[in-house]
């Protein structure tokens, strides 16, 4: 019938994208990471149609992660489809994939670092990732049981650099309605269906078994908490940021040798929070690989700040030791004696 819309989901995937696109300059060009499944499928069909309306220019990439076979045939269908949803370029990134982290962790390594190299390439503006609010509560599960701070139970964020995900506050079943509408087939992961991974566990049984034993509405609930935390993290963090510019100490000889000096006196009193965050940025501007640098680590070196009685250096990842010495707090590769 003449003047009807789109169907609710369709329209609500292409709102979505609106409202992500809504800072990008006229003529810029954005990507979308599509696998070919429901949600970047959706996501992709969604930029397809919203990016001509807004000025914008838009293509598509898909990474073959080569873990299975026919990845290559899969990877060519996805950039097949590409001409029919208005997306131009699009390419196929072939990726090797390490061991480092476990696989999950290698496949995200390798994905991240194929689009953001495409995407420097190609001069792209954005690239949108298709993630949606039951990625979200898989994500913040996952954390939980790690027993992850704030920053870590905050989630994926919907901004992050070059990366956008605009579904982030939709559900799986809009963008599958989406796709159903749309007349498109999404491409079922194997890998997702696999109970060796763990966040497939987290979806097929553990958020249903929750959803059966406290009544529906778990993902959107754990969702809010990730959005609820993150507001509280960037606050503490920001905070943590004035401190840290306040408390680091200027030496000539210990920045010669990489190290960072930190006045014990500008953390005593503080919020353990917040001096726990600085004392993490300082041990990562010492060299400590943010990736490996746990909770735990950072406890060590605050007990040097809140319990002092003459410790030995504490030893965090990346070759990295802290001392206390004449009130003030030293992280660095090269040995420092403690002196009280």
């Amino acid at each position: 019938m003449a003047g009807m819309g789109p169907p609710p989901a369709v329209a609500d995937v292409r709102r979505a994208v609106r409202h992500a696109l809504d800072d990008v300059k006229s003529g810029a060009l954005v990507l979308v990471a599509c696998s070919g499944g429901a949600d970047s499928l959706a996501l992709a069909a969604a930029l397809g149609f919203v990016a001509p309306r807004a000025g914008l220019r838009a293509g598509l990439l898909t990474v073959d992660h080569g873990l299975q076979p026919g990845s290559a045939g899969q990877a060519a269908e996805v950039v097949g489809l590409a001409p029919a949803l208005g997306l131009d370029p699009a390419e196929p990134l072939s990726v090797s994939v390490g061991t480092s982290g476990g696989p999950e962790a290698a496949a995200r390594q390798a994905r991240y670092a194929a689009l953001s190299e495409a995407a420097g390439r190609l001069g792209a503006a954005a690239v949108l990732l298709g993630h949606t609010r039951d990625d979200q509560a898989e994500t913040v599960l996952l954390r939980l049981a790690r027993g992850s701070g704030t920053r870590s139970l905050a989630g994926m964020p919907a901004r992050a650099g070059l990366y956008r995900r605009p579904l982030l506050e939709l559900g799986r079943r809009t963008t599958v309605a989406a796709c159903a509408a749309l007349g498109l087939s999404p491409w079922d992961d194997p890998h997702n269906l696999d109970p060796r991974y763990t966040r497939v566990r987290v979806r097929d049984r553990l958020l249903p078994a929750l959803e059966d034993e406290l009544g529906p509405g778990v993902a959107e609930a754990l969702a809010r908490t990730a959005a609820l935390c993150r507001d509280d993290a960037d606050a503490l963090d920001g905070w943590a940021g004035a401190v840290y510019a306040r408390a680091v100490v200027a030496d000539s000889a210990l920045s010669d040798i990489g190290a960072v000096a930190v006045a014990v006196a500008e953390l005593e009193n503080l919020p353990a929070a917040v001096r726990r965050r600085v004392l993490r940025r300082a041990a990562i501007e010492a060299g400590a690989p943010p990736g490996t640098l746990a909770a735990s680590h950072i406890l060590q070196v605050d007990r040097l700040v809140t319990d002092w009685h003459g410790q030995r250096r504490v030893e965090v990842p990346g070759g990295v030791g802290a001392v206390r010495r004449y009130g003030t707090l030293i992280l660095a590769r090269q040995s420092v004696s403690p002196v009280s």
